[in-house]
């Protein structure tokens, strides 16, 4: 169990909460403001006043950390702009699960009582105070596991309401006011049932296709049949063809056939072709309706359902057109992958593979070290999955648009890897297999320029090799694919920008021409 933090605004009820979850849970309780003024043996507002804010805000940074970092359970109670801090904020979302308790302003001033041992209430009216800071600071206690409202709530209410999600134990992403969290499981077809019932949309729209329908329908309708909530249907055919604009069409049609209004739901409940046209087709729909991810495929769980890229294909590209549009969930149910071919599942671990070789050096370690896996032998998987969504959910909560270096990472591998996918019309190889191809092609590039030590690139393709992905293409194929590296979606005039790995999880980022990139690979 990962220790519990409870943050929101002063007066919200972290303390009477946090002491009686930490006795329900069997753990020890802190509050952090406690131990700042037993440390300092001055209260809040004399520190404030003989030290100023930021001398209390860097006690309160060293206390807080070391806390985090201790791996020892305990439920936490943190200062009401303990999470002004992006570094500790970040920190705790990571290292505990955050709950942050909220209440209206005029239920937190009558709370406070006497603002004069409050600094930052000090004002004419209180409420109005409390109002202003509240909408400050939306964004980031927006950035949490969940949010519970303590108005008029009992705190053993809100312990109830707290315990199952520990024992869910989701990862959040970060995204201030769209923040949302991703729950790994296996089997648990309820989890999806409550993701919708917390969003409370007024109607449906789900997006499959055959063959995911044909092969875990009944899981999709143990989720939905608890629901009360009309729904429309959308079964596309299978296949990275069918991730076209006509496509997208069909989903539009659907959607706005049944009359779903701006409180509707997409669910995309598929690989990544269904995640990719129903994320996109969430995002133009009434102009933006909110979708939820429940990826079947390895591939999917791990990449294209979490940090919110959605788009088609295009004849000069795959996934030229398209658009950032974050889930508002994201179910990731290990139980889905037993329907998956060798070939399928194989895909899904070339991404786990990318991410770990740029960006995560533990994760890589605990790849080589991973025992045989398959669809129908997944031991050992689920906190394979876990590290590869959490090191992604690192790099998009830094760099959601790919406006810095950050995301850049994300595309190991995918340069020529989907100039080889486009090359075999989408046919020849699979994602995951022209992202393999990529990944050693784009290590040895790195090698040649310098950037990459030859030992490393080995290292790599000895672990694709090992999950049967393809590691080798022909010269011939190479050279004819490279002319649809110039629709990279990285391309800055003649120039792309690669992130070429330096060693085990470290990286750095080149502008390169096609002509550079060309001779690197095929020399």
């Amino acid at each position: 169990m990962r220790s519990i933090v409870l943050s929101g605004f002063m007066a919200t009820g972290k303390s009477t909460v946090g002491a009686r979850l930490a006795a329900r849970l069997g753990v020890s309780f802190v509050d952090t403001d406690e131990l700042i003024t037993a440390a300092a043996g001055q209260s809040i507002p004399e520190l404030w006043k003989s030290e100023g804010e930021a001398a209390f805000r860097a006690r309160e940074h060293e206390v807080v950390r070391s806390l985090l970092l201790d791996p020892t359970p305990r439920v936490i109670a943190f200062g009401g702009g303990t999470v002004t801090s992006r570094e500790l904020r970040h920190l705790a979302l990571e290292r505990a699960v955050v709950v942050t308790l909220t209440a209206r302003p005029e239920t937190i001033a009558r709370r406070a009582g006497d603002v004069s041992g409050r600094p930052n209430l000090v004002a004419p009216d209180p409420a109005v105070r409390v109002r202003h800071l509240l909408e400050q600071r939306a964004a980031i206690y927006a950035e949490c596991h969940q949010t519970l409202q303590t108005d008029d709530v009992d705190a053993d209410a809100l312990v109830d309401a707290i315990v199952p999600l520990v024992q869910r134990d989701p990862i959040a992403v970060p995204l201030g006011e769209r923040s949302y969290v991703v729950d790994v499981t296996f089997n648990a077809p309820e989890r999806v049932t409550d993701a919708i019932a917390r969003l409370a949309p007024s109607s449906l729209l789900v997006v499959t296709d055959a063959h995911v329908e044909r092969a875990r329908g009944k899981a999709l309708e143990a989720a939905l049949h608890p629901l009360t909530i009309p729904s429309t249907r959308v079964s596309l055919p299978p296949g990275e063809e069918q991730k076209v604009l006509p496509t997208v069409g069909t989903i539009w049609d659907a959607g706005l056939g049944a009359g779903i209004d701006r409180g509707a739901l997409v669910v995309a409940f598929g690989g990544g072709v269904v995640g990719d046209l129903a994320g996109f087709a969430a995002s133009t729909l009434l102009r933006g309706i909110d979708c939820i991810q429940i990826p079947t495929t390895l591939l999917s769980m791990v990449d294209s359902s979490v940090g919110g890229k959605t788009g088609f294909d295009h004849p000069v590209g795959k996934n030229v057109i398209g658009a950032f549009h974050q889930p508002r969930a994201v179910i990731v149910d290990l139980a889905h992958l037993a329907t998956l071919s060798e070939r399928e599942f194989a895909c899904g671990l070339a991404e786990i593979v990318k991410i770990a070789a740029i960006a995560d050096a533990p994760l890589l370690e605990a790849l080589e070290a991973l025992g045989p896996v398959s669809p129908h032998q997944l031991d050992g998987l689920l906190p394979i999955v876990r590290a590869a969504i959490a090191a992604k959910v690192r790099i998009v909560r830094d760099d959601e648009r790919e406006t810095g270096h950050l995301r850049v990472l994300l595309n190991l591998g995918h340069t020529l890897g989907h100039a080889i996918e486009a090359y075999g019309r989408f046919s020849r190889y699979l994602h995951g297999e022209a992202v393999a191809l990529g990944t050693v092609l784009e290590l040895e590039a790195g090698a040649k320029l310098g950037l990459t030590p030859p030992a490393y690139v080995e290292r790599i393709r000895t672990l694709l090799k090992r999950f049967h992905l393809p590691t080798e293409i022909a010269a011939a194929d190479l050279a004819a694919s490279f002319r649809f590296v110039g629709s990279d979606k990285k391309r800055r005039g003649n120039r792309i920008r690669i992130p070429f790995a330096s060693g085990p999880g470290e990286s750095v980022v080149k502008d390169v021409t096609s002509d550079e990139l060309r001779q690197a690979v095929l020399t």
